[in-house]
């Protein structure tokens, strides 16, 4: 019987947990046909599925034409059909500002409670200038896993 080595182990489980441990998201507009100011070509989740009671990077990547001095982040997540979230944040902390012409990343890190039902959701987000104007709208489905963290699970006795 042929021996693995060590390094061969630990390579072969960091190729798979890249594989599993993170994806690409397809988006879509809001409205198909709008012609938004700001471009987004794909959202990345890490880790995917999500894990409940552990964070999760949200790398939402993007164009602009213009540069954008400030704005927020409107973001509204439905569990099935019930709205369950509404979130605003400032777009300066998800990166940096101004946000100068061409690609940018937006990187938002959520902690979900441990209670959070596992299933499939969908977020919306809207990105609009310190004006008020909306930038962009994209909608993006998500599931959450159903297994939580075996760490409050386990009781030490």
């Amino acid at each position: 019987m042929a021996s693995i080595s060590h390094n061969r182990v630990v390579s072969l489980l960091v190729l798979l947990c890249s594989a599993a441990c993170a994806v690409s998201i397809d988006v879509e507009y809001c409205k198909k046909n709008a012609n938004y100011p700001v471009k987004v070509s794909g959202v990345d989740i890490s880790p995917y599925p999500i894990t409940r009671g552990e964070q999760t990077t949200f790398n939402i990547s993007a164009f602009t034409g213009d540069e954008i001095s400030a704005g927020k982040l409107i973001i509204d997540v439905n569990y099935f059909f019930f709205h369950v979230d509404h979130e605003e944040i400032d777009l300066c902390k998800e990166t940096s500002c101004p946000v100068t012409t061409g690609d940018f990343v937006l990187s938002h890190q959520q902690t979900l409670p441990s209670v959070t039902p596992p299933g499939s959701y969908t977020l919306t987000m809207n990105i609009k200038g310190d004006d008020g104007k909306l930038l962009t709208c994209i909608t993006f489905g998500f599931s959450i896993g159903f297994m939580a963290d075996s760490g409050n699970l386990i009781s030490e006795k």
